[in-house]
């Protein structure tokens, strides 16, 4: 659809970035901090550090938020890391943890940023993981104590809570992850719903401690295409949306599994067995808006049959595929990064559309960027505009939903400083804050302000994007 003029961006927009802890706090073992499951991770890809050093953000966040604020964010979204705060994930609590948490708040809130606080980006602690990580109940039952935790404790700075961070990728990737979550997949599954729980828990949790904040699941979702108009790539289609999207956004909003993906479940025998009261949870808890990470779209077609269903090349943003029910497909209308990712801005207004069409809530943006080497020039600037003309058609597509009807709070891209890449350690960069360090040399630490930094900082600024584009490149 084309519109004579784009509708602005509202008043109170939020402005963000985001971050994760495992990626960018260093201090792994700081203060009491427990290890997590990726404290223990030991198989890295050769010449790829790991992440127990990060960018050394519990060291230096003051340094860091005051940049934040510089570059103008009206809101950073971030991760409490599980394992500093309780460090065997279900025992005492680590008052250097909470003291950390709090004065990294306390900082944003001084600074006019808000803080939109994830509970739980892929790090459990490893204490539960050698007890049975999400296949026991007891890890849902943790997960809710330390939220309740965090409610009690920092509740008070925190207007916006996110639950999990792409929980349906830690459960369809969660070896390439390192996030724990293994198994056969009737285990995986399993594990799944024991998430589902208790993000219902907490949810509720957080309406009966905390009534004025907000809170929301935050998964991965992208629009998926069919390769072709062939009848047997839209079902295709249609049944990798219902496993990848619908069926974690279905039980988070309407507290039910979603048709489709359960068939599949129940075809294959992994259907995940309920406890007494595991229904009325999920049928109970409703959250007040979805975050959702986007990067690319995904296209898929109708499966062969004959064992060529899954291919060896995929991550989390290049369809594996599934056998007898979708084969990943490239899209060939659509350009590549340096990591074989498509770029797909359109997809991303679809799948406003989609989420916001079947859900009828807030939409909130946790993760979008263009991961590169960046290169620091002898006078100590990046000079990243593949970065700005990435962020720049993604955001001019967000204006697109809003004009389509969508209601949008806010924009937090993949990230607000450089961080360790979840395939390619500290080489690959996001940020709009570059950290002068390698693999194994962690140097000075240095933060270095990239040309992307100055000019988010001018978009934020006046609230629009800069007049370079036409309407008409919307469609």
């Amino acid at each position: 659809m084309d519109y004579r003029e784009l509708a602005p961006f509202p008043d109170g927009f939020l402005w963000g970035a985001s971050t994760s802890a495992y990626q960018t706090e260093g201090g792994w073992d700081a203060d009491g901090k427990g290890p997590s499951v990726i404290d223990a991770r030991t198989d890295f890809p050769e010449g790829t550090t790991d992440y127990r050093d990060g960018v050394d953000h519990y060291h230096r966040f003051r340094d860091d938020v005051a940049l934040f604020a510089e570059l103008g964010l009206k809101a950073y979204r971030f991760s409490v890391s599980w394992s500093r705060v309780i460090p065997d994930g279900d025992g005492e609590v680590n008052p250097a943890g909470i003291r950390f948490y709090r004065e990294l708040l306390t900082e944003l809130r001084h600074a006019g940023i808000t803080p939109v606080v994830t509970l739980y980006h892929f790090d459990l602690p490893q204490a539960l993981q050698e007890k049975g990580g999400w296949s026991s109940r007891a890890t849902a039952d943790a997960f809710v104590r330390y939220a309740r935790v965090l409610f009690e404790e920092l509740g008070d700075l925190a207007p916006y809570w996110l639950t999990i961070n792409e929980q349906n990728m830690m459960i369809m990737l969660g070896a390439m992850l390192g996030s724990g979550t293994t198994g056969d997949r009737r285990d995986i599954w399993q594990q799944n719903h024991h998430m589902l729980v208790a993000q219902a828990e907490v949810m509720a949790l957080a309406h009966e401690l905390l009534p004025e904040a907000k809170i929301g699941p935050a998964p991965n979702i992208a629009c998926v295409y069919p390769a072709t108009p062939h009848p047997f790539d839209v079902i295709a289609a249609a049944d990798f949306t219902a496993i990848r999207n619908w069926l974690y956004l279905d039980v988070a909003v309407k507290g039910v599994y979603n048709p489709t993906a359960w068939a599949f479940l129940v075809e294959r025998g992994w259907q995940p067995e309920f406890a007494e009261g595991d229904a009325e949870k999920l049928a109970a808890a409703k959250p007040d808006f979805i975050a959702f990470n986007y990067y690319t779209s995904h296209t898929v077609a109708a499966p062969k049959g004959d064992g060529t269903d899954i291919r060896d090349n995929g991550d989390q943003h290049i369809v594996l595929g599934e056998e007898g029910v979708y084969r990943g497909a490239d899209n060939p209308n659509l350009p590549r990064n340096q990591f074989n990712w498509e770029i797909d801005p359109v997809g991303f207004r679809t799948t406003f559309r989609e989420i916001y069409d079947r859900y009828r809530l807030p939409l909130l943006v946790t993760e979008n960027g263009l991961g590169a080497f960046d290169e620091l020039t002898a006078d100590g600037r990046v000079h990243d505009d593949y970065r700005i003309e990435y962020l720049e058609q993604h955001i001019r597509q967000i204006q697109y939903a809003i004009t389509d009807g969508v209601e949008v709070m806010g924009y937090c891209p993949w990230s607000a400083i450089d961080l360790i890449s979840t395939h390619q350690g500290i080489r690959k960069r996001y940020g709009f804050i570059y950290v002068d360090r390698d693999e194994f040399d962690l140097k000075q630490l240095a933060r270095h302000r990239k040309d992307s930094f100055f000019w988010y900082q001018e978009l934020i600024r006046g609230n629009a994007l800069p007049e370079r584009a036409s309407v008409a490149e919307g469609r």
